[in-house]
């Protein structure tokens, strides 16, 4: 596993009950983000202590549900990963460990407050080669603006952003179960979020805005 990311790793999980470090000044769409991300380099280097970092930052959110859904989409009721299956899967490759075992007990009796105020979220369902088109949404002039789609289970989601003159405003396209999409929009507008299924198989998403 690469040295830094372990040093990251350890930064959040040795961090107090508040906002580990790593995450202080990042916005809670990005904390979404990067404990996804540290939960999926736990899974491919099969180390314990990048999933309970993940935990322990997913811990901190308090994201709120919203009716909000794709033109013509289907809507599910089935959440993301959230922290408690992180410290599972963290809890099972750790089993001869008894200092890793104790740490993923603490971050499962820890009390967080949470943001003060959550991202808005959605739940959504797409097949492969589908794309979701949602209703326009409204984002704040000089205020900056996030995105951020997640899928349980292994695809490939892109994520593209459209203004009211079609032009594209941001994408993320790289073959990965997650994208995210951040900008500062000159004034306030509505603007069009897209979201296409490349992977194998259908899935289940989170769709995610500050």
């Amino acid at each position: 596993m690469p040295r830094l990311a372990r040093l990251l790793a350890c930064a959040v999980v040795a961090g107090s009950l508040a906002l580990p470090a790593l995450a202080q000044g990042q916005s809670p769409v990005k904390i979404a983000e990067l404990s996804a991300r540290l939960f999926e380099a736990g899974q491919q280097a099969r180390d314990p202590l990048l999933m309970v970092a993940a935990a322990k930052l997913r811990k901190t959110l308090a994201p709120q549900p919203t009716e909000r859904r794709a033109e013509g989409g289907e809507a599910a009721s089935e959440a993301p990963l959230d922290w408690q299956e992180m410290l599972a899967e963290a809890e099972a490759l750790a089993t001869e460990d008894d200092t890793l075992l104790g740490l993923i007990e603490d971050v499962r009796a820890e009390t967080t407050k949470g943001v003060a105020t959550g991202p808005v979220y959605n739940i959504g369902k797409i097949a492969n080669g589908r794309t979701d088109t949602y209703p326009r949404v409204d984002f704040i002039g000089g205020e900056y603006a996030e995105i951020y789609v997640e899928a349980k289970g292994a695809t490939d989601l892109n994520l593209t952003v459209i203004d009211a003159q079609g032009r594209l405003v941001c994408s993320d396209t790289d073959s990965s179960h997650i994208a995210y999409c951040g900008w500062r929009p000159d004034q306030t507008a509505p603007f069009q979020i897209t979201v296409t299924n490349r992977g194998p198989n259908g899935v289940t998403y989170a769709l995610m805005t500050n």
